[in-house]
């Protein structure tokens, strides 16, 4: 997931946000991982009209069937609801095979 939010977020809201997404993809039992990381900002890339990140969420699950049941499950959209209704975001997805 490539995670935008429309407006900054004080980085202690970003924290929370990630340790939510975090703990409900976890708490589906279907990713065998996650990890989260911050955009890191490159000047003037504020400058390319593409969606430029806040944070990146890389869910690992074993195989596609399991990644929509994962992003389908209750508790994973009560927090993107929760945290869409109080700071709007846009997401885009990169799905793949693990990388090397």
């Amino acid at each position: 997931m490539i995670v935008s939010f429309d407006n900054p977020l004080p980085q202690d809201e970003l924290d929370q946000y990630l340790t939510d997404i975090e703990r409900a993809m976890l708490g589906t039992g279907l990713a065998a991982s996650v990890a989260t990381r911050r955009h890191i900002p490159v000047p003037g890339e504020e400058a390319i009209p593409a969606l430029i990140a806040t944070a990146i969420v890389q869910v690992a699950v074993p195989d596609i069937d399991a990644l929509a049941k994962a992003f389908a499950a209750p508790g994973v959209h009560e927090v993107i609801g929760r945290w869409r209704s109080r700071h709007p975001y846009k997401v885009a997805w990169a799905n793949h095979e693990a990388l090397a």
